[in-house]
């Protein structure tokens, strides 16, 4: 009679999972940002999203590449067309250092060109 042993299947499926839960967090590159927490759920999402981030020092990026004040909305723009038009939802990530002037800044420019879908991205408030 002949067996097939599942012994050494087991133990490449764990050896695998072990892999995929240690390089799984490394997979969310980015701009390196302190953001500030809040109580709010988080969105469902069905494609990558469009990223855009505030640093400490007010450097603005799309994704991971810096544009500059007066590039961001022509930028943003032939994005989104590509994308699906301002119907596209971008999340906008600001260091909690970050000056407020800019981050207002970049946000009255998003909606002054016609972006209406601006979502705010916080870490989950620790404790009460």
């Amino acid at each position: 009679m002949a067996e097939i042993n599942v012994t050494p299947m087991v133990d490449v499926m764990l050896v695998l999972l072990i892999i995929f839960m240690v390089s799984a967090p490394l997979l969310t590159v980015g701009v390196p940002l302190d953001l500030p927490q809040t109580q709010a759920k988080s969105l469902e999402q069905d494609k990558t999203p469009l990223q855009l981030s505030v640093d400490a020092q007010g450097r603005i990026f799309i994704n991971d590449t810096e544009v500059t004040m007066e590039e961001l909305v022509p930028k943003l723009t032939a994005i989104t067309d590509a994308r699906g038009g301002l119907d596209e939802r971008i999340f906008m990530r600001a260091d909690k250092k970050a000056d407020y002037g800019t981050v207002a800044r970049v946000m009255g420019r998003l909606s002054g060109a016609g972006f209406k879908r601006l979502a705010l991205v916080t870490e989950v408030e620790q404790g009460s």
